[in-house]
């Protein structure tokens, strides 16, 4: 287990950014290889590395890890669509992730669906113990796998790593997650209340730190240096998940399961600088469906978006 400490502003100058390490995991939730299955070729066809390395020169790129055989069946007990390929992933994310931070690297994780998180947070949790969670989605994602509408894992995962949930999980994949401690999350963005609510489905703002897009509006970045304030003052680590459907549908329409409301490019952009800071070991970008995105506009944004933020990912711990 490595000690987690944080770089002084000196020694980030003196010993320069941490590897960029990417790490594609097309995983869809559905049990399908579509849709947001194609996500980490889709940006690397639009110039991801070599947007990345422009901007920063030190980037790896560690290929797909494995997503095992998607199948569209749902778990009798569990109710997850696509169980054994969540299972797959979730361990070959936990894998990858462990040994690129246990190397002294900064590991970006391309989603694929968003329960990605899962394997790269019980990764980080490996190496650091303590990790704490900047969530950036839309969505709360933590129905109940049985009450889910979908079935799909994207539904759930926050609930998962929060053990939240009622689901009957088999030793495989339960045994991969990780146990997320509820003071040490900050969720941004989401905007599924009145959907939660018409299902009777209990919303985790009483649970964990939560502001909605209408509470981030051109003050994004306030919150988000609070949180990872008081994140580095309990001496946690922490990793940066994004959900490309926490922009509006204006901003970001290739998407699945887009909603009224959402946040702008400018205010996604100031959360994740917030959070990028000496403390954040890594970061998941989900959701992006390039079938929905036929000229590849979109696809560039991110590009765009990501090596600008990530073009001083800081060192964060001792190697």
């Amino acid at each position: 287990m490595r000690t987690f400490r944080l770089a002084s502003p000196s020694e980030q100058e003196c010993e320069g950014h941490p590897l960029l390490t990417v790490i594609g995991a097309p995983f869809n939730s559905a049990g399908t290889t579509g849709g947001v299955a194609k996500a980490p070729a889709g940006l690397r066809a639009a110039g991801l590395l070599d947007a990345l390395r422009a901007h920063r020169g030190d980037v790896r790129d560690i290929g797909d890890v494995d997503v095992g055989t998607p199948s569209p069946s749902r778990d009798p007990e569990s109710g997850l669509l696509a169980q054994e390929s969540l299972t797959a992933t979730t361990t070959s994310v936990r894998s990858a992730v462990a040994a690129s931070i246990e190397a002294g690297e900064f590991p970006l994780v391309l989603g694929g669906d968003c329960p990605v998180l899962l394997g790269a947070l019980r990764g980080a949790q490996d190496v650091l113990d303590d990790v704490a969670l900047v969530f950036v989605d839309g969505h709360e994602d933590a129905w109940p796998p049985k009450r889910s509408t979908t079935g799909e894992a994207a539904d759930c995962e926050l609930g998962l790593a929060l053990a939240g949930t009622d689901a009957r999980l088999p030793p495989e994949l339960a045994d991969q997650l990780p146990a997320l401690d509820p003071t040490r999350v900050v969720a941004l963005g989401p905007r599924d209340a009145a959907e939660l609510q018409a299902d009777g489905v209990p919303s985790l703002a009483s649970t964990i730190a939560l502001l909605t897009d209408r509470d981030l509006h051109e003050k994004a970045a306030v919150p988000t240096e609070i949180a990872v304030g008081r994140f580095r003052r309990r001496g946690s680590a922490w990793w940066l998940h994004v959900d490309l459907d926490v922009l509006s549908t204006a901003a970001m329409p290739a998407v699945d399961y887009p909603q009224p409301g959402g946040l702008d490019w400018s205010d996604l952009t100031a959360i994740t600088d917030a959070a990028i800071q000496p403390g954040c070991v890594g970061m998941t970008l989900t959701i992006y469906n390039p079938d929905l995105d036929s000229d590849r506009r979109h696809a560039h944004r991110i590009v765009d978006y990501l090596a600008e933020s990530l073009s001083g990912t800081p060192e964060s711990a001792d190697r």
